[in-house]
């Protein structure tokens, strides 16, 4: 039997014995009468609410009108559908639950329309804000390769190597957008499984920094993390993937930065990660939207510039998610923003646990 059916079979027998066993203790304890039928509706929406399609709102609709018969209606504890009134009650019981489960069945394939949609129109802006950012690069590569085979012999080795060094910069940038590409679409179709181990955040910034080096040699990164040891449970490779992409953000467009910095604390439990800059900041109007997984091609640049559109940041929002913690960014009154998310500490995991 599928796992699915069976936690729904699980939930459609329990939620009813449940609302029963309660609806028996208030009358006995605190006598108060008529409310068992309240009580048995109530159950049969929650078994609609958690439960997939009709079937097993429409079960609890009848294992409910069965418990009310047996426990509630005279003769009590039997079953008797010969009285009128008992059958009367019965009907109207199990038509009011009945209705409420098919409505709760239409609400929940209305929301999974509504989600195909926004799905299928994230998908598209997606697309065209992934062939706006490719278009630029792939040229640049096609006509600098081209230029170095036609013109090889013609060529000082300086020109050579500055067409070259364009080209795998190009490609490098190429790379680092399919990577988050592939990292949000997974994480969002729940097609990846977090791996978490116990990774040490020494390690997990000297990584970090390493990687950050290669890609922006010239730009410096001030660290500050506390000096306790600090062990966090996580996909290492993802995170690492989020920290870099905010610094490369701030890299690529807080104009006039002069100062990055990377500063780790704890605080109630969490392991509180900031990036700050001392750019220009966010435009107030994109602050609400800068994590959202769906992407608009505004303002595309005159010069044919790279532009990521903000994918990497989705990407970091998914990560984060993925891993049960929060991020945000705010403006700085100084100048530049911060970027924060935070994970569970290990310690308080445990305590959790």
């Amino acid at each position: 039997m599928n796992k699915n059916i069976r936690r729904n079979i699980l939930k459609t027998v329990l939620i009813p014995a449940v609302c029963l066993l309660v609806c028996i203790i208030i009358e006995r304890y605190f006598a108060v009468d008529m409310v068992a039928p309240a009580i048995m509706a109530l159950a049969v929406f929650l078994v609609s609410r958690v439960t997939e399609g009709y079937v097993y709102g429409i079960a609890a609709s009848v294992l409910s009108v069965l418990a009310l018969n047996f426990v509630f209606a005279f003769p009590y504890f039997a079953f008797n559908f010969s009285i009128p009134e008992n059958i009367i009650s019965a009907l109207i019981m199990l038509i009011i639950t009945i209705m409420t489960s098919t409505v709760m069945a239409q609400l929940k394939w209305q929301e999974k329309v509504r989600a195909e949609s926004a799905k299928e129109k994230m998908r598209g802006n997606l697309l065209r804000a992934v062939s706006h950012d490719f278009r630029t690069p792939l040229t640049t590569i096609y006509g600098s390769s081209t230029t170095i085979i036609d013109n090889y012999d013609h060529l000082k080795k300086e020109q050579i190597l500055q067409l070259t060094t364009g080209i795998r910069e190009d490609a490098q940038w190429l790379m680092n957008m399919v990577e988050n590409i592939l990292s949000i679409t997974r994480i969002d179709n729940g097609g990846v499984r977090l791996k978490k181990n116990s990774v040490v955040l020494e390690e997990l910034i000297n990584s970090v920094l390493v990687k950050f080096k290669k890609r922006y040699p010239n730009q410096k990164v001030t660290v500050s993390i506390p000096d306790e040891f600090i062990s966090i449970p996580m996909d290492a490779v993802l995170i690492e993937q989020v920290i870099i992409n905010i610094l490369e953000n701030a890299v690529q467009h807080a104009q006039g930065m002069t100062e990055l910095s990377l500063t780790v604390h704890t605080e109630s439990g969490k392991v509180v990660f900031e990036i700050t800059d001392n750019g220009c900041g966010i435009p107030k109007e994109r602050l609400k939207s800068i994590f959202k997984d769906y992407f608009e091609i505004q303002d595309a640049p005159v010069d044919h510039n790279k532009k990521s559109m903000g994918i990497g940041l989705a990407v970091c929002a998914s990560i984060i998610k993925a891993h049960d913690g929060e991020i945000s960014v705010e403006n700085r009154e100084e100048g530049g923003c911060t970027f924060r998310f935070t994970l569970d500490e290990e310690d308080s995991l445990s305590e959790q646990l």
